[in-house]
């Protein structure tokens, strides 16, 4: 095959390789085409040209999540990863890793980790690159790279929930969650979600977005209850759909614009978490975006009672 022909084909792995450490669709795009122009200028043809490949994303991943970090910790509100509608690799015998590490949760947790941490972690417990991979790819001996994995398991285990539901339990949840959202159904919603669920917004300051997060059943149920319908009269819809491998929706508005992604977090039967992404930058690559100042404008106007 041709560099070219070997780079396409490995793109959908060096693609999930670097959105797992980076959590940002675009900085993944740069990441994996800044990998191709490295292995088209090599002046040697790489033994591996994966192991080349896998290495040299992984490298400018590092690279670009540390300068990173200082954004995302002056960043307003909530950071959440950009949502990803398909994991382009696909892999039978990696394949619950795979769904695992895709949650908006679980990349979530790996913000704890360092970037070094990051990446080790992803190469060995989502992809199974051995240790002597590993420790040529981020440049450090077995031992560290052993060390860094035991550190990076450790914080990961710790913020991940005893309990899981099956990914038909998550459906049909899904499925009630979003017919009792169509209907304004403050009870019907409130049964649906766990006691201490908390609804998450981020708009990065570009987007109307909670103050907060919500917190509580009672309080999230209510909020949900009331803005919805207020936001199908100025022609909102949604489409339910897998958002990270969790059932989720797409929001949009009467032009079919993207107005925001939805990601439910379903555990021991209720839902925990629901993540909305509404900062625009974060959407573009799901479709052309909506103006959701302009929504919520709209949407103000609907609660004022006429005169």
């Amino acid at each position: 095959m041709s560099r070219t022909e070997e780079f396409q084909e490995l793109r959908p792995l060096l693609f999930s390789i670097a959105y797992r450490i980076l959590g940002s669709v675009s900085e993944t795009e740069d990441a994996v085409q800044e990998t191709w122009l490295r292995y088209e200028a090599a002046p040697a043809e790489p033994r591996s040209a994966k192991a080349f490949l896998s290495a040299t994303v992984t490298r400018i991943a590092i690279d670009v999540l540390r300068s990173a970090r200082v954004r995302r910790e002056e960043y307003a509100g909530p950071w959440l990863p950009e949502p990803l509608l398909c994991d382009p690799y696909q892999d039978p015998e990696r394949s619950a890793e795979l769904a695992d590490s895709l949650s908006m949760a679980a990349l979530v947790l790996l913000e704890r980790l360092s970037p070094l941490e990051r990446a080790v972690f992803v190469l060995r417990e989502v992809f199974a690159f051995d240790f002597p991979e590993i420790a040529s790819v981020v440049g450090r001996s077995e031992a560290a790279c052993r060390q860094l994995v035991v550190r990076a398991r450790r914080h990961v285990a710790a913020g991940r929930p005893r309990f899981e539901a099956g990914r038909k339990e998550r459906e049909e949840l899904a499925s009630r969650f979003f017919d009792a959202l169509r209907e304004g159904d403050v009870a019907g919603l409130r049964n649906l979600l766990a006691a201490d669920v908390s609804m998450v917004g981020d708009g990065g300051g570009k987007a109307p977005q909670l103050a907060r997060a919500v917190v509580g059943a009672r309080n999230v149920a209510r909020l949900l209850a009331s803005v919805f319908p207020r936001m199908a009269l100025v022609g909102v819809t949604f489409e339910p759909r897998a958002v990270n491998g969790e059932p989720g929706a797409i929001f949009r508005d009467r032009d079919g614009k993207v107005l925001h992604t939805l990601a439910l977090d379903v555990l021991d039967g209720r839902i925990q978490t629901i993540r909305a992404v509404i900062n625009p930058d974060k959407l573009g690559h799901v479709g052309p975006v909506a103006d959701a100042w302009a929504i919520d404008r709209e949407v103000r106007q609907v609660r004022r009672p006429a005169r």
